[in-house]
């Protein structure tokens, strides 16, 4: 069975899906962008805030579901730029012990929603 996973402190989804749902003891997020929950304005003032921004609003999926970025198991970094790669590996890292940080993929996309230049998905387990 599958629940639905929702707090007013990431951005609300702007189309038919979820922030995340949890199947069992198994989380799969969205994608997060650099949204600020409460204002909805598009943080892009350079890659370190608006890194900061997904991580943040991230965070927030993780704890309505009862977790932290310990039980992050996988994640997955969209980037408009690779040559912003090591900019957001430092914000993203911040966030994660090294010893335990989760398997990861990054991936240069043509484009990403609203034109933001990084997004982030992640599964997480208890």
């Amino acid at each position: 069975m599958k629940k639905i996973i929702f707090t007013d402190k990431a951005p609300a989804p702007i189309g038919p899906y979820s922030q995340a749902v949890l199947s069992g003891n198994t989380l799969y997020t969205s994608g997060q962008i650099a949204l600020h929950p409460e204002t909805g304005v598009l943080i892009t003032t350079d890659i370190e805030t608006e890194t900061k921004q997904v991580m943040e609003n991230m965070k927030a999926v993780l704890e309505a579901a009862g977790m932290d970025f310990e039980n992050v198991i996988k994640a997955t970094i969209f980037i408009s730029n690779m040559d912003d790669f090591a900019r957001i590996n430092s914000i993203y890292g911040s966030y994660f012990n090294e010893k335990t940080a989760p398997a990861r993929e990054t991936v240069q996309v043509a484009r990403l929603p609203k034109s933001v230049n990084v997004e982030i998905s992640m599964i997480a387990a208890k």
